[in-house]
């Protein structure tokens, strides 16, 4: 097995055995950064001396023995909603293009104190407002499986570096969906964990009663070693909850008898593509056979979530976009007439259309007049849908749905149709809107080869439920993501010759705009 295919705990056993340096791993992933980055294009950021440096002095940490984790000198990727120290954060936006912080954000700050080398930033929708990660300002991202398609979004980034062999796991962020949906689509696994669970300090806020932070790895084994690493309290950030059953790698066991796993008729109605229901459904007897009951349940308020979503987290959006005006940080328009011209000016320039959009729904819900018609009503409903999982959590130990209603879409039609966009994350956001834990399994390809992930969702505090059925399916079916392509760059590669020959103009557009926000160093 090459270096590439390992998943991070095999290279961090590796390591540790002496069998392959902390340098050897990040070489071999700087240099798969270069040659699938022209295709791929999921870093906005890349800081290959920073990494091999960092790589020598851990590498002397865990011969001295001071390092002797898990993820020990295992190279990762950070999405760019994270703040890190000395490293550019640009949130993928235009507004943000020199934003280096003086600070790093709690989670980074968890990997880096155990032994985590960063490779760089991953490109994401702007703010983290899209599906696709088409959004951003710096070139979309594409999907390493095909790269006619997108790679879901928001952190569609860390998830094509993830499956491209750009890194050996990745952090992202989930407001909607944001892991557990490009998960899905770029046919890797991600953890989208109980609200509070992972320090929000130093992500930048989207929608802060929503977002979480979360790992995306190659399988079920690596995502419960990174989260288990990420987790802890933080008195810096007030929403977070101290826990002490974080020891999450104890739930990687091949044993799901008994396990009641519920699956609802709302999410298997119209809509959704037939190849995932029935990848879904197969998914499920797997479980079953293994000695899990698996049953077919009622599960209301489903057609209200996307709407109630959108209000609460446009608002909040609305709320913590207000920051970014050009005065202290970021970018400031060239010319302008006094400071209201200065600030107008510079928000028109800097953000994108999605963003826009959302920042004038967010301002209007929570105008005088229209706050009672939607904002509260907004909150009454996300209310109703947490007591609506509470019920169903009464008689099941996990919720099995599917990640999206489709495998991904080409480049373009999503932003061509946003309403299109937004109910795409039907099977997604109310695990946010009840801040429930979730994870995106892959479990099998559709008919143009494009991976399908099963959504597996637990009560608050449960993600050991979810990691065992995880754990114990992917047993079963001996599926890894992206080890099921013997090398899904140069699949990507040979599929991208053909698209530019068909898409040539579009191609050089994207490739202008991709190196207007990559800063790499070698």
């Amino acid at each position: 097995m090459s270096i590439l295919e390992m998943t991070a705990v095999e290279l961090g056993r590796a390591i540790k055995a002496g069998e392959v340096s902390v340098v050897q791993a990040t070489k071999a992933a700087l240099e798969q950064i270069n040659a699938a980055e022209p295709v791929v294009h999921a870093y906005v950021t890349v800081d290959g001396e920073r990494a091999l440096k960092r790589a020598e002095e851990i590498q002397k940490k865990i011969d001295a023995g001071e390092l002797s984790g898990p993820l020990a000198g295992v190279p990762v990727a950070i999405k760019d909603n994270m703040c890190t120290e000395g490293m550019l954060t640009t949130c993928s936006s235009k507004i943000l293009y020199n934003f280096v912080p003086t600070y790093t954000a709690e989670a980074v700050r968890n990997l880096e104190k155990a032994g985590a080398v960063i490779l760089g930033k991953t490109n994401m929708d702007e703010f983290a407002m899209g599906s696709t990660t088409e959004t951003s300002a710096f070139g979309v991202t594409r999907n390493p499986w095909n790269p006619d398609h997108v790679p879901g979004g928001s952190s569609g980034g860390s998830c094509a570096a993830v499956a491209a062999n750009e890194c050996f796991y990745a952090l992202g962020s989930d407001t909607g969906g944001s892991i557990r949906q490009p998960s899905s689509f770029c046919g890797v696994t991600g953890i989208k964990p109980t609200y509070g669970t992972v320090s929000r300090y130093g992500l930048i806020a989207y929608g802060s009663s929503l977002d979480q932070i979360g790992p995306i790895a190659k399988d079920v084994t690596d995502c419960a070693a990174i989260l288990e690493t990420i987790s802890s309290y933080d008195k810096k950030d007030s929403t977070s909850i101290p826990r002490n059953d974080c020891d999450f790698t104890s739930a990687l066991t091949d044993d799901v008898k008994g396990m009641k796993i519920g699956i609802p008729r709302d999410y298997f109605g119209e809509g959704l593509d037939k190849e995932v229901k029935d990848a879904i459904l197969a998914a499920a007897e797997v479980l079953k056979e293994k000695g899990a009951v698996v049953e077919k349940f009622d599960l209301s308020l489903v057609e209200y979530a996307i709407p109630a979503y959108y209000v609460i987290a446009s608002a909040e959006a609305s709320s913590n976009l207000s920051r970014f005006d050009g005065v202290k940080y970021g970018l400031r328009a060239k010319e302008y007439e006094g400071l209201h011209d200065m600030y107008k000016k510079s928000r028109s320039e800097g953000f994108g259309p999605e963003v826009k959009r959302r920042i004038m729904l967010g301002s209007f819900v929570l105008s005088s007049g229209y706050y009672d018609a939607y904002y509260l009503k907004a909150l009454r409903t996300k209310a109703l849908i947490k007591k609506a999982f509470d019920k169903a959590f009464e008689t099941y130990d996990v919720i099995l749905v599917p990640a999206s209603p489709s495998t991904a879409p080409r480049l373009g039609e999503s932003l061509s149709d946003p309403l299109k966009m937004y109910l795409g994350d039907i099977y997604t956001i109310s695990v946010n809107l009840a801040g429930l834990p979730g994870m995106t399994v892959p479990c099998g390809l559709d008919s143009r080869g494009l991976p399908i992930g099963m959504q597996l969702i637990g009560d608050c505090f449960q993600e050991k439920k979810i990691i065992r059925a995880g754990y114990a399916f992917e047993q079963s079916r001996k599926y890894r993501g992206p080890a099921m392509a013997a090398d899904p760059a140069a699949a990507a590669a040979q599929e991208w010759e053909t698209a530019v020959g068909r898409k040539s103009e579009d191609a050089a557009a994207d490739k202008g705009l991709a190196g207007a926000g990559k800063e790499v160093r070698s």
